[in-house]
Formats: structure tokens, C-alpha cells, sequence
């Protein structure tokens, strides 16, 4: 059964800066997908990795003066699908290029690019900044013939429009076995022909050589340690998108990058999250 564990994290004061900084800190946790409004934030963790000491340990380190009170309750499985029609997922439009929306939506905006995505709460609908940050770059790169790897796909949505985008190939890996499943759905769902979707972790990059493009839109701590890794899948000249943590975190991604022969190009910014483009002169 895939059950979850609903967490209610209201905050007083509370603004955006505030559930941003939650959400990016229980993401680290295991929480997979958020939903902030005026009086906080309501997060979701699948049932097994659940541990409330870690959340009550987010919440006494929080960086920001604010009193935050827990509480949380048990959702059984169900119809995501229809979770997200009823309360979060809404079409969104990239640049009005891409529009992006699921089964459900009716009355759908005309663009270059139609993505469908059917999330059941695997994250990447393209409605968080980190997602519509890396969307963006897609779009105003040339894609054509290149060999791309997007690390930790979740809802597989990088991975669609940079197929759309005529990539050679993409290699889109996953860890979660569920949102494995989901990708695989929305992979049908767009015909994409020539992504492959792997289920594990940067050990599945081993084999994985001559890439031109390697995005990781996870978070800070998991991709300062698995740099090494996504470095060596890449071709002398490649493009590395980063992304899932803050502006200011970009120092600390750096000193590890740069040892690693990756050089900064350029970020991008929005509601202080941020897209760091990274090339590679190895």
C-alpha cells in the first residue's frame, strides 16, 4: 500500500522565504512533495521513511525566528491523480513555449511543446522554482544530437522535454521505486523515444560515458557527494544544470566542483532557488 505520512507544519510569522527554507530542509529528510499556503506548509513522506525526531530536530535548528507547531496524521493510499486535480496541480506555461499539464486538464493553452504529466506525488510538475529553472535552460538550449543523463527524474518531465528538444538519447535515473513507476507512465504518456529510465542511484552511472549534458535537480547534500561520479560520465566541453538548493549554496557546490575540473558559467534565480550551469574542461 502506498501510504504516506501528511505532515502540518503551521508558522508564526510565516511567509514565502519561510515554508522555502522548510520545504528545502525536509526535502533532506525524505520529503517528497510540499504544499505552502499563508499560515504555512504541509509536507508529505512516504509512511516507512517517516521519522518525526528528525522533523522535530528541522524544526528546533530552523534559521529563522518563528514558532513552528507539528502535527501529523496517516494517508492511506489513494488516487493521486485525483488528489492533485482536486487541490495542487494546475497547467502551467514555460516562456510560452511549453505548457505543461496532465490528463485531467481540459481546455489546455496551445505550444511548441505539450508535456503531459500525471505526477502521484513524485516531484517535478514544473510548478517549483528549481523545476521551471531547469525547464527554462532546456528550452533555450540546443539540444539536437546530444547525449543528456537527467539524475533523479522523479516525474520524468527533464527528461520528456529534452527528448522533445532532440536529444540523442536521454538516461533518466531515478531512486525512488514509485516515482520509477510514475516516470514510466508519463514516459508512455508523451511517446519519447529515446529515453532510457533506470531505477537505483549514481551507481547506475558507472557504464554511462560521452555524455554532453548531466542535469541534477536533487538537493545541496546529495549532489556534492555524488559529483565525482556525475563528472566522470561527461565529454571534454559538457554542460552541467544543477539545481534543488539555494543562491547561497552555490559556494560550497563550487569548491567541489572546481577540484573536480568543472567550471562555473553562469546561475539563474528564482524565489531564491537557483540553477547553477557548470562546464566541463577535463
Amino acid at each position: 500500500m502506498n501510504d504516506y505520512v501528511e505532515s502540518r507544519l503551521s508558522l508564526n510569522p510565516c511567509s514565502e522565504i519561510h515554508t522555502d527554507i522548510l520545504a528545502s530542509l525536509l526535502a533532506d529528510e525524505g520529503f517528497e512533495s510540499f504544499v505552502p499556503d499563508a499560515e504555512g506548509l504541509t509536507a508529505y513522506i512516504k509512511k516507512e521513511l517517516f521519522d518525526r525526531e528528525k522533523v522535530e530536530n528541522v524544526i528546533n535548528d530552523f534559521p529563522l525566528e518563528t514558532e513552528i507547531s507539528l502535527s501529523d496524521t496517516i494517508v492511506e493510499g489513494r488516487d493521486w491523480n485525483a488528489e492533485w486535480e482536486k487541490n495542487y496541480f494546475r497547467p502551467i506555461v514555460i516562456d510560452d513555449l511549453c505548457v505543461i499539464h496532465s490528463t485531467f486538464h481540459k481546455d489546455v493553452p496551445e505550444c511548441r511543446y505539450d508535456i503531459v504529466i500525471d505526477p502521484k506525488m513524485a516531484f517535478g510538475t514544473g510548478h517549483h522554482a528549481t523545476t521551471s529553472l531547469i525547464l527554462r535552460r532546456l528550452l533555450s538550449m540546443n539540444l539536437e544530437g546530444r547525449k543528456v543523463i537527467d539524475m533523479g527524474t522523479g516525474t520524468g518531465i527533464l527528461a520528456i522535454l529534452a527528448d522533445m528538444r532532440g536529444a540523442a538519447s536521454v538516461d533518466a535515473i531515478e531512486i525512488d521505486e514509485f516515482a520509477y513507476t510514475n516516470a514510466i507512465e508519463n514516459l508512455r504518456l508523451n511517446n519519447t523515444g529515446n529515453v532510457r529510465l533506470h531505477l537505483g542511484d549514481a551507481s547506475q552511472l558507472v557504464e554511462m560515458r560521452d555524455i554532453d549534458l548531466f542535469i541534477a535537480n536533487i538537493n545541496r547534500n546529495i549532489i556534492t557527494a555524488d559529483l565525482p561520479a556525475y563528472t566522470d560520465t561527461l565529454s571534454p566541453g559538457a554542460t552541467m544544470l544543477l539545481s534543488g538548493f539555494y543562491e547561497e549554496d552555490i559556494p560550497v557546490i563550487m569548491k567541489t566542483a572546481e577540484a573536480l575540473g568543472l567550471c562555473y558559467a553562469d546561475h539563474t534565480v528564482q524565489d531564491r532557488w537557483t540553477s547553477l550551469r557548470l562546464t566541463y574542461n577535463g
